[in-house]
């Protein structure tokens, strides 16, 4: 009863012999086990951005904050858009302020280029990043309500302010505004 491989139709197969007990008059049978089954990859992995705004690509989201496949593809697409309308939201006043000028989408505003890419883009690209990457991670508890999973939920409490506070600077850099406004009282 010794696995072997067998190739078919491009598959990699493991077939095994099962043999007749003691008795039985019929013959063996073979199991066969696909090995290389590979997981289907989303469906939708770019997320259509309005006019100005550039697509969010949710593979390249996945890859950048090292999000593993535990994460449904319908909890990502739902957080990653609500992330899009809240960052699209702070900065409607200053895509406002572009547009008259000339500039129909963020990769034509002047900005320095990093890699072949404008910096308002990949700061735009990091603010909602940050804002998916916030609510997912806010949304844990609901995955694990044992006791561990809350331990681990409050131990990640403050990455979350932290990835928020990353989406607000990345916010504000893109319109060049301090990152920090203090008052005195």
């Amino acid at each position: 009863m010794l696995p072997s491989t067998a190739h078919l139709t491009g598959k990699r197969m493991v077939s095994i012999a099962i043999e007749p007990a003691p008795g039985d008059k019929k013959p063996g049978n073979a199991l066969e086990i696909d090995i290389a089954k590979q997981p289907t990859p989303p469906a939708t992995t770019i997320i259509k951005n309005t006019d100005f705004w550039p697509d969010i690509d949710l593979k390249q989201y996945r890859e950048d904050m090292r999000q593993d496949g535990t994460i449904t593809q319908p909890r990502l697409l739902e957080a990653a858009r609500n992330a899009i309308n809240e960052v699209n939201d702070r900065l409607a006043d200053w895509r406002k302020q572009q547009q008259p000028a000339g500039y129909s989408e963020l990769e034509q505003v002047p900005a320095d280029h990093l890699d072949d890419e404008s910096t308002r883009v990949q700061l735009y690209r990091r603010a909602v990043f940050c804002l998916t990457q916030a609510s997912v991670t806010e949304r844990f508890r609901s995955f694990d309500a044992t006791a561990c999973g809350s331990k681990r939920a409050d131990a990640i409490e403050p990455s979350i302010d932290d990835l928020r506070r990353d989406a607000d600077w990345a916010i504000n850099d893109l319109q060049s505004l301090p990152r920090m406004t203090v008052e005195l009282i």
